[in-house]
């Protein structure tokens, strides 16, 4: 006999099931449903158990996605522990390694820049150095051949061209390169020591070279023009008109060859200036650079010397000698103006002008005659009869001619650009500058004139029914001056003679203006 089953009791149930059986078994008729109610609790329980398999395994799942991402954070974070220890261990080694670097900036980086720049130095001198060897070499392999061609065929004719500017063209860059470094680098004083004495001995010559193969194609244009056409009649006379000037009649090859050599000399000269002003740069900053022009120079010289074996017959009449060199001056100075000052304003040769250089030659050549030839035999004979009344005159000759020579410079309105400058180069008094004895036996002269003239004066003085500029008090007084103005002018040329301040020298424009206003 099976065992009975005895249903749990009531208060065993929980509330859910009691509501549950309640609802499903309202009335007794309801108990034959129990299969029903049974097999639809199996399903149930059936559905939930499914639910919570796979809920179980959904559960699974999640915990292994979990757990790999947790060995993934693991890592990571491992990672940056790893990460902060080694950076704790660095910063603790650079707290200990902190000196070193202090040493390494402070005096190792330094040291290295310094090195550095030591290099770079040595390597721009070396640089330097070799151009400039280069085209020193170039200069004097140039000269060398010039005189090789010149000592085996000496009746060669005159240096070409292109064979005369290499040489010009290199000094020019030599002269620039030594300029960019006596600015910049002036501590390389030994390096264009050097390049300068190499340079200076191939100017030593080059430069007479090119003067003579000038002063040659000057002889082939037929210079100096004879001064036979010069007619001496008459002070006043105009031009000459059978005194033709060689430089207008020049034409085709001869021309050009004369062109030529001109631009060379002025190429010359222009880079002497350029060395001279570099050389004396910060020495003697107030020293006038000025120089005469070397091709007017050698025009001059040639007809000043044909001149001067007419002034030799001349030293009785000195009048002719002023009236031969004025009118050499006219009659040439507009038309080498005209044909050679262009020429000068393309070889740049800046301050030049041809008409103040040519009356300036002239009148420093005719200076140094007189100089020379007459005032010594005047000084010779002065206690001859008559000879202080002829010294008085030639006096009288050379405030004329001064007067007359600016009144050629005026003509192109140079006498401006000379008021504040010294007049001595463009003057026949300059002859006084370096003969100061000369200057106070003029004084001497002068003083006695006057007191002659006074003596005279005094014995026969009727001026009561003169006017003053016709009175003997008039003419004392105009002596006076003069002779103040030769005391200024001795004064003048003692600061000269003595070297004192160039500022001195507006002594000898007063004197000189002084003196031209004479009557």
């Amino acid at each position: 006999m099976e065992a009975v089953v005895r249903l749990p009791c009531t208060s065993d149930l929980s509330q859910s099931l009691l509501n549950f059986l309640a609802e499903e078994f309202k009335t007794p008729e309801d108990l034959s449903r129990s299969s029903v109610v049974e097999s639809e609790l199996q399903k149930r329980c059936s559905d939930i158990e499914s639910s919570l398999s796979n809920l179980r395994s959904r559960l699974l799942d999640r915990i292994s996605v979990y757990a790999a991402h947790s060995s993934n954070v693991s890592t990571v974070v491992g990672g940056v522990r790893a990460a902060l220890v080694a950076l704790q261990t660095r910063d603790g080694e650079e707290d200990k390694g902190s000196g070193r670097t202090e040493q390494i900036l402070g005096e190792e980086l330094p040291a290295l820049a310094r090195e550095v720049a030591r290099v770079e130095t040595v390597r721009a001198y070396a640089e330097t150095a070799l151009k400039l060897d280069s085209l020193v070499g170039d200069v004097e392999d140039a000269v060398s051949s010039s005189v090789r061609v010149k000592l085996i065929s000496p009746s060669q004719a005159a240096v070409s061209e292109e064979t005369r500017l290499l040489p010009i063209n290199s000094l020019k860059q030599i002269e620039d390169i030594v300029e960019s470094i006596a600015q910049a680098r002036p501590h390389w004083a030994g390096l264009v020591s050097a390049v300068d004495h190499r340079v200076d001995r191939s100017l030593a010559i080059l430069r007479p070279q090119a003067i003579v193969d000038h002063r040659s194609l000057l002889s082939s244009l037929g210079w100096p023009p004879p001064l036979a056409a010069l007619s001496l009649s008459s002070q006043k006379a105009e031009r000459s008109s059978g005194f033709s000037n060689p430089l207008l009649t020049m034409k085709g090859d001869l021309k050009a060859k004369y062109s030529e050599s001109f631009f060379s000399l002025c190429h010359l000269q222009q880079l002497q200036i350029r060395r001279k002003g570099r050389l004396l740069k910060g020495h003697k900053p107030e020293l006038d650079l000025h120089q005469p022009l070397w091709v007017i120079e050698e025009l001059v010289n040639p007809i000043f010397l044909a001149s001067q074996q007419h002034f030799s017959k001349w030293v009785d009449k000195p009048e002719f000698i002023f009236a031969l060199v004025f009118k050499i001056n006219r009659d040439l100075v507009d038309s080498l103006d005209d044909i050679l000052q262009p020429w000068v304003d393309k070889a740049r040769l800046v301050g030049y002008s041809c008409r103040e250089e040519w009356i300036s030659a002239m009148v420093t050549s005719l200076s140094t005659y007189l100089a020379k030839e007459v005032f010594p035999q005047y000084l010779d004979h002065l206690e001859d009869d008559g000879m202080r009344t002829t010294w008085l005159q030639l006096i009288d000759l050379m405030i004329s001619f001064d007067k007359r020579m600016q009144s050629l410079l005026n003509k192109s309105g140079l006498l401006i650009l000379l008021e504040g400058k010294n007049l001595q180069s463009v003057s026949v008094f300059s002859v006084f500058c370096d003969r100061h004895d000369w200057l106070e036996v003029w004084i001497e002269i002068e003083l006695g004139e006057m007191l002659d003239k006074l003596q005279s004066e005094m014995v026969i003085e009727k001026t009561g029914k003169q006017g003053f500029k016709e009175s003997f008090w008039f003419q004392v007084l105009t002596t006076i001056s003069l002779l103040q103005s030769l005391v200024w002018f001795y004064k003048a040329s003692h600061f000269l003679l003595r070297g004192r301040s160039p500022s001195q020298a507006f002594l000898l424009d007063r004197s000189f203006s002084t003196l031209l206003d004479r009557p």
